[in-house]
Formats: structure tokens, C-alpha cells, sequence
């Protein structure tokens, strides 16, 4: 039986559903798994959305590593920013300059946004990507509340319109739960501001909301975000996004403006830009390109799993960038591993679609299962719900992501409104964390007609 010091090293690069679901199932695997992130914690998310509009705290959807992972004893962590990988040495290299050698390395480091080189993204949209980015926005929204309540003037500068770009899932939920929130809650909050005059804005250019879903469920998609006060527009592009305002074109090629502080940014994603500093093959989306079996040509024992991997179903097309697609293959390298160990070939990498959902609202969700099954309303709403709450990591965040699911039904409220500012490399404000009101109009290269 092989010693510790003799076992292979197994290094994973990412915390996200992938790289924590891989060591997982390396537990009983003859080899040390060290996973490395930049981050001490591991993310659910699908949930960043609850918490950039106050109905979670960052805590209940995260949760250490070490703590998750404080019983398996082949498993280490390490804290740090992978910056490149020495081929031909075999080791990771670490920001601080740390040297780490692997026998085998799994790079799951997920997603990053997909700007598509549209203009002031960067430096003026939001993304949500990570923990920081929902606490950032969710800083944001409620200094705009304060400011339109410090001087009504501002709403007229656009600072309560919320425009987010994109109609996909991440979109369609982050637009009704804006809405709901301003509705049920900030109405409450900020009784001198006419919440009918604030506005959220879901952007889609194509013509269809949930354009993955089928047609009828993205119909009812459209309605009920009609019915809760989101306005679609759909058949337009983001062609510039400034400081405090969003320059948009429709399919005539008229472009409008829509005065705003606030562009969330949900319209595509990218392999993490880790990928482009390997030195791999790279295709649609800056994503790696892999073997059957998650393999990368001529590396041998490096495989890719989850949004960083370009891995093909029958037909050749690219699987999507979901969680489920990262666990099954974090599994199958798993398996793959073992089998490299025992001297016996790996088998090529099959996802199973167990179906997507996405929900809109109080009540309100749609849900496309694998097997064919297509659910709207309520019978869909808990079904996302129980979906999402199982696979929450940790049995204390899933009883305090139930409970404020329960109390926000029943009271309408959201607890986690706390204004706490985040420094970012981005300016958002003055020092205080309320963004102050306008004091520059940014020009722009052509006529806009305001929308």
C-alpha cells in the first residue's frame, strides 16, 4: 500500500461546484488533493441574485473550505491566486510566487463575464459573479434609495432606474427580485419616494426572454415579469455603458439612452480568465479545449471540468456553463484519476441534462426537466425551491436560507438591508458609500433619443 509521501498529488485550481465536488470524490482515492482559490470559501451562485437584493446575507450562501472539507483526510487547502502553470517542471505557480508540483492537475476555476468588448462594461456595469459583487450591488441599490430620499432631483438623473442586460436566468431573476423588492419593501422604507416611478429595465438582444427555455415558458416568463412592472426590451444591444447612463440600438439601428447608475450585467459568460494565461488551446469563450474524457491533448494527467472546459455532447456542440455540468465533470475525472492509477484507460465524459429552471417571482418560476416534463407557476416555484435548497452546502445555511425564504413570504420583508460599503477598483461613489448625485454628463459619439 502506497505511503502519503509516495502518493500521487492531485492539485484542483477553483472552490466552485467543480473543484469542491472533485476532491470530494477523490476521498477514498489513493493520492493528496490540494485545491487552491483565492477565496477561503466556497459560493452557491445560482443565490448571488438574494443577495444583491437583500433577501440573504452573504453567509448563508457560503461556506469555508476547510470547514467543508475538515473531515477528509487526504485533503488540504491552500489560499492563493493561480497566475500560471510550468508545463514542463509541473508545477503551479501562485501569485506570491509559490511553486506548487502536481502529479495530476484539475484547473475548475468556472466563469468569468462575457463583456463582448462592449464599452464601459468593466467600469460602470455589475456583474454577478462572486460573494463581493452581490454585496457590492446590493450597497449600491440601497444608496440610491438614500439618495433619491436625500434629494428627489436625483430620480430625475435616472438614479432609480435599474437596467439588467441579459434574459437569461440570471436576468429574469434578478429583474423580479429588484422589482419585488422595491415594491414590498423599500416602498416601506422610503415612504416619501414614489416607488411607481422607479424602473427596471430587462435588456435582451434577441426577441425572446429565456430564449433556452421553451417558447411557451418564456412567454409566461415575459408576462409575469410584465405583470410585476419590469419593462422588457427585447430585440436591443448594450452599445455603451457611462456613469449614469446605458446607450442602447434596437433591430432598426436607432439608438436610445436610458439615463441610469445602475447596469447589472448578465448577458454572457466566459471561461475564467485563468484560461488565457496557460498556454492551451482555446475556443468559443475562451474555454480550454479537452478530450473525451476532459483530457487535455499532450498534457498528460491535466484535465479540465465545468465553465473552463470546452466539452462536447454527442451532437458537437458546447455543453452549457451550469453547475451540473461541472459536478458530473468533476466525477468523471474523479473516476478518470483512479483509473490512470490502476494503469487502466479513462472512458469519454457523458452529461446527463437533468433539466434547467429559473425563477420570476413570488409564485412564479418555469422549470424544463430532462425528462421532458415542462412545469410554470407554482408546481415549478417549489421545485426550484427544493432543488436549490438541497444543494446548498452546509446543513446551518440551508435552515437560515429557509427560514428567510418562509419569513420573507409571509412578511413581505427582507432582513439583510444593511448598507455596508465594499472598496472596489471601480468608482462607485464618494468615501461614505452613497453615490453622490450627477455632476458630469459624458458625451457620446452620435445623437441618442431617450427611452
Amino acid at each position: 500500500m502506497a505511503t502519503i509521501e509516495t502518493r500521487p498529488r492531485v492539485v484542483v485550481v477553483g472552490a466552485g461546484f467543480g473543484g469542491l465536488q472533485l476532491a470530494k470524490a477523490l476521498r477514498r482515492t489513493p493520492v493528496d488533493v490540494l485545491l487552491i482559490d483565492q477565496n477561503n470559501y466556497h459560493t452557491f451562485q445560482p443565490l448571488l441574485y438574494q443577495v444583491a437584493t437583500a433577501a440573504l446575507e452573504a453567509d448563508e450562501i457560503a461556506e469555508t473550505v476547510r470547514g467543508i472539507m475538515r473531515r477528509q483526510k487526504n485533503f488540504r487547502f491552500r489560499m492563493g491566486r493561480v497566475t500560471a502553470v510550468d508545463w514542463d517542471d509541473r508545477h503551479v505557480v501562485l501569485g506570491d510566487g509559490s511553486l506548487i508540483p502536481f502529479d495530476y492537475l484539475v484547473l475548475a476555476a468556472g466563469a468569468s463575464t462575457n463583456t463582448f468588448g462592449v464599452p464601459g462594461v468593466e467600469e460602470h456595469g455589475f456583474e454577478l459573479k462572486q460573494l463581493e459583487d452581490a454585496i457590492t450591488l446590493r450597497n449600491h441599490i440601497i444608496a440610491q434609495f438614500e439618495e433619491a430620499d436625500r434629494d428627489p432631483g436625483a430620480m430625475e438623473r435616472g438614479c432609480l432606474n435599474f437596467v439588467v442586460v441579459g434574459a437569461g436566468p440570471t436576468g429574469v431573476e434578478t429583474a423580479g427580485a429588484l422589482r419585488e423588492l422595491f415594491t414590498h419593501v423599500l416602498r416601506k422604507d422610503f415612504p416619501q419616494i414614489d416607488i411607481g416611478k422607479t424602473r427596471v429595465v430587462l435588456v435582451e438582444a434577441t426577441d425572446a426572454v429565456l430564449g433556452t427555455f421553451a417558447p411557451a415558458l418564456g412567454k409566461y416568463a415575459a408576462r409575469k415579469l410584465d405583470a410585476i412592472g419590469v419593462d422588457i426590451m427585447a430585440s436591443h444591444v448594450v452599445t455603451r455603458v457611462e456613469r449614469e447612463r446605458v446607450v442602447l440600438k434596437d433591430k432598426s439601428g436607432i439608438t436610445h439612452a436610458l439615463p441610469t447608475r445602475t447596469v447589472v450585467w448578465s448577458a454572457g459568460v466566459r471561461a475564467s480568465t485563468l484560461a488565457d494565461q496557460l498556454d492551451l488551446p482555446q475556443t468559443r469563450g475562451g474555454r480550454i479545449v479537452v478530450g473525451p474524457d476532459l483530457s487535455v491533448e499532450g498534457q498528460p494527467g491535466v484535465f479540465v471540468v465545468g465553465d473552463m472546459a470546452a466539452s462536447l455532447d454527442a451532437n458537437g456542440e458546447l455543453h452549457p456553463q451550469l453547475a451540473p455540468v461541472a459536478i458530473q465533470g468533476a466525477n468523471h475525472v474523479a473516476r478518470a484519476i483512479a483509473a490512470s492509477i490502476r494503469g487502466k484507460s479513462t472512458t469519454p465524459f457523458r452529461y446527463r441534462d437533468k433539466g434547467t429552471m429559473a425563477t420570476i417571482g413570488r409564485g412564479a418560476a418555469v422549470a424544463e426537466l430532462g425528462s421532458g416534463l415542462k412545469l410554470r407557476g407554482w408546481p415549478a416555484w417549489a421545485a426550484w425551491a427544493l432543488v436549490h435548497l438541497t444543494q446548498i452546502v452546509g446543513l446551518r445555511n440551508k435552515v437560515y436560507v429557509y427560514a428567510n425564504w418562509v419569513y420573507n413570504y409571509l412578511t413581505y420583508d427582507r432582513s439583510a438591508r444593511l448598507l455596508i460599503p465594499v472598496d472596489r477598483d471601480r468608482d462607485r461613489g464618494n468615501a461614505d458609500g452613497i453615490s453622490p448625485g450627477a455632476t458630469r454628463n459624458e458625451t457620446v459619439d452620435s445623437p441618442v433619443t431617450a427611452v
